[in-house]
């Protein structure tokens, strides 16, 4: 007799590793447009099929348990490989050129997979990728100079472009600096120049706690912000996904405030956009839906 096949519905998948990224059912169902108690039905339906808990909740926490951080990982290449396989399917012979505009360290910390997965699957579209703090990307797109970008703001719901992705952002410094510093004088900043949000998140939150701070070191680039961190300069704001080997997070043990999560939010051109672009938007978004696990200088 043969052995049944798994409940491995795309949809289930889907809304599973929704919850599993945004931390709860109830964002979950906002994020899919769909009620709490359709996303409660389906995780049920995906549980009662594996014979498995997915999830432990415990008061208002919701956590993985072992076999549901099992699945995740699966579940994600699933739902990458369909999608990869609906666009060579459904739009063999798109081609063209895109213009996409995204702040640099979120291009390369986590659009690499993203884009050689779309180039796979449309190997004439041609990508024009253009990195740049937010505010220089904003301005480019009301020039009409990109059919997409993905920008840095303030977590702001669904008006003026589509959010996909949170990003915790912490302190961090390393040891050659929390050896030396007491913390007793001005904060030692490594930041990058105006008008990069991390800077403006970095001295509004200073500035509110009545903190002293000096600007050390500038640099426009993640790789010049890391380098000087690592050299024990100063303290940085960071992603928390971003943090380098031996880079440590910084906060309260140092009076350093706790700091928001910004969001990345892809914006599309006004009009009628070409295939390839509309191609591309989609699947930007269905991506990092997906290894929504926390994220970014721009």
């Amino acid at each position: 007799m043969p052995t049944p096949l798994p409940p491995f519905d795309l949809d289930l998948l889907r809304t599973f590793v929704t919850i599993a990224d945004s931390g709860g059912f109830t964002r979950a169902a906002e994020r899919l447009g769909r009620t709490q108690s359709t996303i409660s039905l389906q995780i049920k339906r995906l549980e009662d099929g594996l014979g498995r808990r997915l999830f432990e909740r415990t008061g208002r926490t919701l956590a993985l348990t072992p076999e549901g951080e099992l699945l995740l990982a699966y579940a994600r290449r699933l739902l990458a490989t369909a999608g990869e396989a609906m666009a060579r399917l459904m739009e063999p012979d798109v081609g063209g050129v895109v213009r996409l505009g995204t702040p640099e360290d979120f291009a390369t910390v986590h659009l690499p997979d993203v884009l050689w997965r779309f180039a796979r699957a449309h190997p004439q579209v041609r990508l024009e990728v253009n990195c740049d703090f937010t505010a220089n990307l904003l301005d480019g797109f009301s020039r009409g100079e990109y059919d997409l970008v993905l920008c840095k703001r303030e977590p702001q719901g669904a008006s003026g472009g589509i959010g996909v992705w949170r990003e915790p952002l912490v302190w961090a410094a390393t040891e050659r600096l929390l050896d030396e510093d007491s913390g007793n004088g001005p904060v030692p900043l490594v930041l990058a120049p105006y008008p990069d949000i991390y800077r403006k998140r970095a001295l509004e939150a200073l500035e509110a706690r009545g903190l002293p701070w000096r600007i050390v070191y500038t640099s426009p680039s993640l790789a010049g912000v890391q380098a000087a961190v690592r050299a024990g300069l100063g303290i940085t704001i960071l992603p928390k996904a971003m943090l380098a080997a031996g880079f440590h997070i910084v906060g309260e043990e140092r009076g350093l405030p706790a700091l928001a999560d910004t969001e990345v939010a892809l914006y599309r051109a006004a009009g009628a956009l070409p295939k390839a672009a509309e191609l591309l938007a989609e699947h930007i978004v269905r991506s990092l839906e997906s290894p929504r696990t926390d994220a970014a200088a721009g």
